[in-house]
């Protein structure tokens, strides 16, 4: 069957997140609903790149399926964001993978950003995209923080207590802490992320950005492998997937 690789884009406020479930609306239900007339009436498979939470957006998931059309790929992308609607899912590319492509096994990269709305009144038209912290946040210190954190470590004290990946062992590529004018952004990128590991490195490093721990703290939480000393799991709203990286680019159209 042709294989199709997309390029998507969404705001998670309304969705339980990307993975199809019994208790509400997910991004992946509405794509394969939206391509089942592409596969003769019947749900095809989709596979992500990663998987994001509820409330969680993406401006670059890349998904994986197969059709049982044999269409170009902007043929596809106009179909699905036609029936897409008005669900904010946006189809903005499509690729054809080769054969043996995966969109999450294939993967060599995530990258992630998160968005902290850092001043006394709460946001308007920014709601569900950041967090919004009213106390005043060393940016500085939450950088250098950061910074003990990357590479090769076991990150059992940032993992979700529900995570499933058989260990917690990854390695931390970037973690960077920079302010723009009322917001604090953070980037982070890795081969692959543990459940929560993102929302909650975020919620320990505002401890050290609000002067309540030390900058040397986040890395004691992670040498000491307790999720229960670390700081909060951050809110989803400020979280973004940002991109895929693999190791041969694709030829999005």
């Amino acid at each position: 069957m042709p294989r199709y690789a997309l390029l998507v884009e969404y705001d998670g406020t309304p969705f339980v997140g990307w993975q199809r479930q019994t208790n509400g609306l997910s991004v992946q239900q509405v794509l394969e609903e939206a391509a089942a007339p592409l596969n003769g009436g019947a749900l095809p498979e989709t596979v992500a790149s990663g998987r994001t939470d509820a409330g969680v957006h993406a401006e670059g998931q890349v998904v994986g399926i197969e059709l049982q059309a044999d269409l170009p790929p902007e043929r596809v992308r106009e179909a699905l964001n036609t029936r897409s609607r008005p669900h904010p899912v946006s189809v903005i590319s499509v690729a054809r993978p080769p054969e043996e492509w995966s969109a999450r096994f294939s993967a060599r990269g995530r990258a992630y950003r998160y968005r902290i709305l850092n001043r006394r009144p709460r946001p308007a038209l920014e709601i569900g995209r950041v967090w919004h912290v009213p106390q005043p946040l060393d940016a500085a210190a939450m950088h250098e923080a950061a910074q003990m954190l990357l590479g090769k470590h076991d990150f059992s004290a940032y993992r979700a207590a529900a995570c499933q990946a058989k260990d917690a062992l990854r390695t931390l590529d970037r973690l960077d802490v920079s302010r723009f004018g009322d917001e604090v952004v953070i980037h982070t990128a890795a081969r692959s992320f543990l459940h929560h590991q993102v929302r909650n490195m975020v919620g320990t490093l505002v401890e050290v950005g609000l002067g309540r721990r030390p900058v040397s703290w986040p890395r004691q939480i992670l040498d000491g492998r307790n999720r229960t000393r670390a700081g909060q799991t951050a809110p989803p709203d400020g979280l973004c997937f940002l991109r895929a990286e693999y190791p041969e680019p694709l030829d999005w159209c």
